[in-house]
C-alpha cells in the first residue's frame, strides 16, 4: 500500500467523499474560487481604470505617492500613460506572485497554513476596499500584494497535503479540479465587476471584489476540520532530517522546471493588461444590445479552462491506465506552444484589420479562449509536479517558489507591454508569440534531463515522481 505523506492525518486521507477526492478539496476550491473572483474582477478593471481615469488630470494628482512612482519608472525618459499603466500592472501582478515565497516560510516556520491564509484573506479584503478610492490606490495595491503572499501558496499547498505521497496521478487530477474552481471565479469576476463598473463606475466594481473576498474567508473558515492541522504539520516538520544530496538535486530540477514556465506565463499574462487596452482600442465591440464591455473578454480564457478541464482529466486518466500519459514536463511544453499559437491569432486579427475598432471579435475570442487551454496544460501540472516532488521539509516554501515564475513573468510582461504603443498591434502580438514559443522549445530540449533528475523510485512509489508516463 502507498505510504502516506507525513503531514497528512490518517482521518483526512480516509475522507474520500468528493468523487474519490478528500472533502477538504471542496472547501479549498471554493475558497480559491471566490478569491479569484475578487482578484480577476479587480485586475480586469485595473489597466482600463488607470488609462481612462486614474492617470488623467484631475485624478492623478490626488493619488498618494503616484508622482514619485512615475519619476522612478521614467528612468528611460518620459512615457505615455499606457506605458506607465503597463509597468504598474506588471509590477503589481509580479509582486502578488513573489510574496507567496515568504508566505510559505511564515506558514512553515511560525503560524501554520491555516492562520497564514486567514491573515492573507483579511489583508486582501482591506486592499480591495481601499481600491474604492482614488487617493488610496497605491496603498490598496500594497495590501493586496501582502495578503496574496499569505494566502496563495498556502492554499495551494494544502491541496497537495490532502493526498498520499505516492498518489501522483490522483493529485494532478485534484489540482485540475482546484484550478477549475479558480477558473470559475475568474470567469464570473470580470463579468460582474465590469458590468457594475459600466453602470455605477469603477469604484463600485472594486467594492464588489472586496465583498467576495470576505466570502472566500468565510468558506475557508467553514472547512477547517477537513484540512490538515497546522500544529500537526509543524510537529512533523521538526522531525525531518536535513536534505539529502538526492533531494537537493531534485530541488534544482524543480527550480529549472519552474523557470521554464516563465515564457508561457509571460504570454498568458499579457492579455490581462495590454490585452484589455488592445480590445478597447482595436476590437469591434458593437452588438445589437450596445457595446460589449472590454473587461468581459478577460473571462474567456478561464471559461475555456473550465470546459477543457474534464476533457483533459479524462484524457490523462485514460492515458495513465495504458501507461502512455505524457510526463508533466511534456505537458508544460505543450501548454507553452498553445500560448504561442494563441498570440499569433491576435497578431493575425491585428494584421488583417489594422484600423482602430475594426478587428472582428472572433479573432479576440479565439486568441483569449485558446490561452485558457494552454494554461490548463502547464499550470496545474507544474503545481502537482512541485507538490509531489518537493521534500516535505520545504514543501510549502517550494510551493511559494512556484509563484516566482509568475513574478518574473508579470514584471517582464509589464516591461514588454510598455512598448505596446511604440509598435503596431500585429508586431506586438507576434513578439508575444515568439516569447512563448521559445519557452516551449526549451522545455522540449531540457525535458529528458529534468525527467531523469525527478525520477526517484522508492518503496512508496512504483513510478517516477513528477512523471505519469
Amino acid at each position: 500500500m502507498a505510504s502516506i505523506a507525513p503531514s497528512v492525518p490518517q482521518t483526512l486521507i480516509e475522507d474520500q467523499s468528493f468523487f474519490g477526492h478528500p472533502r477538504g478539496l471542496v472547501y479549498l476550491a471554493f475558497t480559491e474560487m471566490w478569491e479569484r473572483f475578487s482578484y480577476y474582477g479587480m485586475t480586469t478593471l485595473l489597466a482600463l481604470y488607470m488609462t481612462k481615469q486614474l492617470l488623467l488630470p484631475g485624478h492623478a494628482e490626488h493619488v498618494i505617492g503616484l508622482g514619485a512612482l512615475r519619476d522612478i519608472f521614467e528612468f528611460r525618459g518620459p512615457m505615455s500613460n499606457v506605458a506607465f499603466a503597463s509597468l504598474i500592472f506588471g509590477w503589481y501582478g509580479g509582486l502578488v506572485y513573489f510574496t507567496p515565497l515568504f508566505g510559505g516560510m511564515i506558514a512553515d516556520r511560525w503560524l501554520g497554513a491555516k492562520r497564514t491564509v486567514t491573515v492573507g484573506a483579511v489583508l486582501m479584503a482591506a486592499g480591495h476596499l481601499a481600491m474604492s478610492f482614488d487617493g488610496s490606490f497605491l496603498l490598496a495595491l500594497v495590501l493586496l500584494v501582502l495578503g496574496s503572499g499569505c494566502l496563495k501558496g498556502n492554499v495551494t499547498t494544502q491541496v497537495g497535503s490532502l493526498y498520499p505521497e505516492a498518489a501522483d496521478s490522483l493529485r494532478q487530477r485534484g489540482y485540475s479540479i482546484f484550478s477549475t474552481g479558480i477558473n470559475v471565479g475568474a470567469v464570473i469576476g470580470p463579468l460582474a465587476t465590469s458590468a457594475l463598473a459600466a453602470i455605477y463606475g469603477w469604484h463600485a466594481g472594486f467594492a464588489l471584489a472586496a465583498l467576495l473576498m470576505l466570502l472566500a474567508l468565510a468558506v475557508y473558515l467553514a472547512g477547517q476540520r477537513h484540512l490538515p492541522d497546522p500544529q500537526h504539520v509543524r510537529t512533523q516538520k521538526a522531525e525531518h532530517p536535513p536534505l539529502s544530496a538526492t533531494e537537493r538535486r531534485r530541488l534544482l530540477a524543480l527550480f529549472a522546471a519552474i523557470a521554464l514556465v516563465v515564457p508561457a506565463a509571460t504570454g498568458f499574462f499579457m492579455i490581462g493588461g495590454i490585452g484589455m487596452i488592445w480590445i478597447d482600442q482595436y476590437v469591434n465591440l458593437a452588438s445589437p444590445l450596445g457595446a460589449v464591455p472590454a473587461g468581459w473578454f478577460n473571462s474567456l480564457d478561464s471559461f475555456v479552462s473550465i470546459l477543457s478541464a474534464p476533457v483533459l482529466i479524462a484524457l490523462w486518466t485514460w492515458q495513465a491506465r495504458s501507461r502512455h500519459e505524457p510526463s508533466g514536463i511534456t505537458k508544460m511544453a505543450i501548454g507553452g506552444g498553445i500560448i504561442g499559437l494563441s498570440s499569433l491569432a491576435l497578431a493575425a486579427g491585428s494584421y488583417l484589420s489594422p484600423a482602430p475598432g475594426s478587428v472582428p471579435v472572433l479573432w479576440a475570442v479565439a486568441g483569449f479562449g485558446a490561452m485558457g487551454l494552454g494554461f490548463m496544460w502547464y499550470w496545474p501540472v507544474l503545481l502537482a509536479l512541485v507538490s509531489g516532488s518537493a521534500p516535505p521539509k520545504v514543501n510549502s516554501t517550494m510551493m511559494g517558489a512556484v509563484f516566482l515564475a509568475l513574478f518574473v513573468s508579470a514584471v517582464a510582461g509589464g516591461w514588454v507591454g510598455s512598448f505596446y504603443d511604440q509598435m503596431s498591434p500585429a508586431a506586438f502580438w507576434s513578439l508575444n508569440a515568439a516569447i512563448a514559443g521559445t519557452g516551449a522549445l526549451l522545455t522540449i530540449l531540457l525535458g529528458p534531463t529534468l525527467r531523469r533528475a525527478l525520477a526517484v523510485v522508492g518503496p512508496a512509489s512504483a513510478q517516477p515522481i513528477g512523471s505519469l508516463g
